[in-house]
């Protein structure tokens, strides 16, 4: 999956600013997330993006929180060759 798609996620927002996302819903299945393997900032223009590396335990997903318009979308997904 190369394109970002809108996803509906539940998280836990913080004091000080922090975000855990818990589970995201993706073709109608929900994902609880198992681990954040890596967490990163990044910006698109003026647009603050926060990027979470998460596992389901299956699979490896990177979902972006858009700060201005609080909207998640999903970038990437990878899996485990079997």
């Amino acid at each position: 999956m190369s394109a970002k798609v809108s996803i509906r996620v539940a998280a836990i927002f913080s004091p000080g600013g922090k975000v855990t996302p818990k589970w995201f819903e993706l073709n109608r299945r929900k994902h609880e997330v198992k681990a954040t393997t890596y967490f990163w900032r990044d910006r698109i223009g003026e647009v603050p993006l926060l990027h979470f590396a998460v596992t389901d335990g299956e699979a490896l997903y990177e979902l972006i929180y858009n700060i201005i318009d609080q909207s998640w979308s999903l970038n990437g997904l990878q899996t485990e060759k079997p």
